[in-house]
């Protein structure tokens, strides 16, 4: 290893920005003790993972790279082309879950597919089972649709992820920084002129940037991002918005074409943004980001409405049952509002995580961690196939939860998000610290804030965060010890919040969404409570979304929830809601008015007159979106038509 890279940065975290408004806490500081998100956290440590790497095994993604390493290649090579990312995305989960918990047989078990993967790099660093050798194509022969830039860059994102939890000594981290070495030489000044038909690689290269204090990554990311939108990938059935490339990012005003790599492109554009000073950058990325939420998002924070190309669609344009919201597309969307929320300071981009979790992120794996949905719509109108435990998939939309699939990137993709939820709780800034997401949770922050007084010490905040949220919306945050002099906790109040209260030991008061900031010089146990109305409403679309209007759905806090025909004894398509009648709360269970509407006409579906006839009304139970599915395959709705 050079000894020109520096030590590796403090904070245990996916994303470690050189500047903005807010500073993220990492896992060192941030510890998921309780509640939703920490059972999510340990099926994903004792199940998912694990589950991830036998099929990466049985299935040869895993033996690729020992057959690389053995030269027989291509013989026998299985998978698509971009199948070596899905071993990187879980190595770079088993990183941050050995950061979080200490497992010494997952260390173990990260140090033997380290092993394998690093006999199969080359000498010069490059590294790919698809091209390059004798009998398969060569190397970057197919920069539109090999993937070979996607790769090393989920490559280079677990080797930051390994750097910042162990440090820069170590094998993954070798092997990640003679990757980025390569691509820097063979696409920098006087090298290739192409970009990576899948963005990815560009924020990989900031974040190593970051960890090792080179700038030569960085400088190749924003070569990347100044190269895209010049129209240089095309090919039938796959036009340049698909790619991103039909303008350059500072003219662009909305994101388009594939969401995953539209989104992974806008976390890579705003980390060069950020770390470049690049103010006009930034603002394009806001931009983008603010069209692309008032306009294409669905209400579950979903992104992508089309199955064909797996996109964007036009302004609008939501429909619920061909609704493809793909796992990895609401992954990816949490990333980029993560980058834009501490660049900004913005809380529409907090909510926007919050929405993407539990609401897309939550939905797709099944509880037990062993099967998962790779789209997500709002709309099931037939009912599934149950599958079997060996099946894999070969379509996205399949209306339950499979085993696997066999393009299996959004389960190695929820492992790196679970394994690393804890770095987007809470940041800090020189006045304090900031909660975003809630959860139980231990905080600790280290406060630069001195008091007036600036011989004053920097002291440490160690907070206690209690909270049966979602369930309940009451949050506590209990001071166990900060400094004497005052500093400021600042909570969120979503945006759906339409009543909320705070107490602190000066009294109780109404506060707006937004941020509600509480300065003091806190006594050790002192507590600030936020108490947030989750109780179930009616949520209404923008008319201009044509497909769902004459709908409303039910929210419950964060949730949104879904009627399901498991519940209803009947098809959930022919059901209407009476909004006359509030949707009456049982907690995680919510009930509405319902009837089922019927047409007359028999011989032909439409008619001069309203033939439509309802039966009796009666109560129906709503569940959250994110467990529908989780009692068979039955027909479900999140937009119910108003009677």
């Amino acid at each position: 290893m050079s000894p020109a890279h520096a030590s590796p940065a403090p904070v245990v975290s996916p994303l470690v920005p050189t500047r903005g408004v807010w500073q993220p806490l990492g896992l060192e500081s941030v510890r998921i003790t309780g509640g939703y998100w920490e059972r999510w956290q340990s099926v994903n440590a004792s199940t998912m993972i694990g589950h991830c790497l036998q099929w990466m095994e049985r299935l040869g993604w895993l033996p690729n790279f020992d057959k690389a390493a053995a030269g027989t290649l291509p013989e026998g090579r299985t998978g698509w082309q971009f199948s070596d990312s899905e071993i990187y995305k879980v190595l770079e989960a088993m990183a941050w879950e050995i950061g979080r918990t200490g497992d010494e047989a997952l260390e173990e078990q990260l140090q033997a597919i380290t092993t394998r993967v690093a006999t199969a790099q080359e000498p010069d660093g490059y590294i790919d089972t698809m091209f390059g050798r004798p009998g398969q194509e060569p190397r970057y022969s197919d920069l539109t649709w090999g993937h070979e830039l996607y790769c090393m860059g989920h490559l280079i994102q677990a080797g930051v992820a390994r750097a910042r939890t162990v440090g820069l000594d170590d094998d993954l981290v070798d092997v990640a920084i003679r990757a980025a070495d390569h691509v820097c030489r063979e696409f920098g000044p006087g090298g290739r002129e192409g970009t990576c038909g899948h963005p990815e690689v560009e924020t990989a290269l900031v974040e190593l940037s970051r960890v090792t204090g080179d700038s030569r990554y960085r400088d190749q990311a924003r070569v990347f991002v100044d190269r895209r939108g010049h129209g240089d990938h095309d090919r039938p059935g796959f036009e340049p918005p698909y790619f991103l490339d039909d303008v350059p990012v500072r003219d662009a005003t909305v994101l388009r074409g594939h969401a995953v790599r539209a989104l992974y492109f806008l976390a890579g554009v705003i980390d060069t943004a950020v770390d470049d000073v690049d103010d006009e950058l930034l603002a394009a990325a806001v931009t983008q980001m603010t069209t692309t939420l008032a306009r294409r998002t669905y209400i579950t924070g979903g992104m992508g409405s089309r199955h064909e190309g797996e996109a964007f669609g036009d302004d609008w344009e939501l429909p619920s049952d061909r609704a493809y919201c793909e796992t990895c597309a609401g992954i990816a969307s949490v990333m980029a509002s993560q980058r834009l929320l501490l660049a900004t300071g913005d809380p529409r981009y907090a909510d926007a995580i919050e929405r993407s979790l539990y609401n897309v992120v939550a939905t797709s794996p099944s509880a037990d961690g062993r099967r998962f949905f790779y789209a997500n719509p709002l709309r099931q109108t037939v009912l599934s196939r149950q599958p079997d435990n060996d099946d894999v998939s070969q379509r996205a939309g399949t209306g339950t939860r499979m085993p696997w699939f066999e393009v299996s990137c959004c389960p190695s993709n929820l492992t790196r998000m679970f394994a690393s939820l804890g770095a987007y709780i809470a940041t800090t800034d020189d006045e304090g610290v900031q909660i975003h997401q809630y959860a139980d949770a231990m905080i600790e922050a280290q406060l630069d804030a001195h008091g007036e007084d600036p011989s004053t010490p920097a002291a440490e905040a160690r907070l206690r965060v209690a909270t049966d949220y979602p369930d309940a919306g009451r949050i506590t945050v209990t001071v166990i010890d900060g400094p004497q002099h005052p500093w400021t906790l600042t909570l969120r109040v979503p945006g759906w919040a339409d009543r909320a209260t705070l107490t602190t030991p000066d009294g109780e008061q109404s506060v707006s969404s937004g941020y509600v900031e509480v300065t003091r010089a806190f006594t050790p146990g002192e507590t600030v409570v936020l108490d947030l109305d989750v109780r179930a409403r009616w949520t209404w679309p923008d008319p201009r979304i044509d497909a769902v209007r004459g709908c409303v759905a039910v929210e419950r806090g964060p949730l949104v929830m879904a009627l399901e025909s498991v519940d209803l004894g009947v098809d959930t398509g022919p059901v209407c809601v009476d909004v006359s009648q509030p949707p009456t709360d049982n907690g995680r269970t919510v009930t509405v008015q319902v009837a089922t509407m019927a047409n007359s006409a028999v011989v032909w579906p439409y008619g001069s007159t309203d033939h439509r006839e309802a039966d009796a009304a009666r109560t129906a139970p709503l569940i959250p979106y994110h467990d529908w599915s989780s009692r068979g395959p039955s027909t479900m709705r999140v937009w119910l038509p108003v009677q």
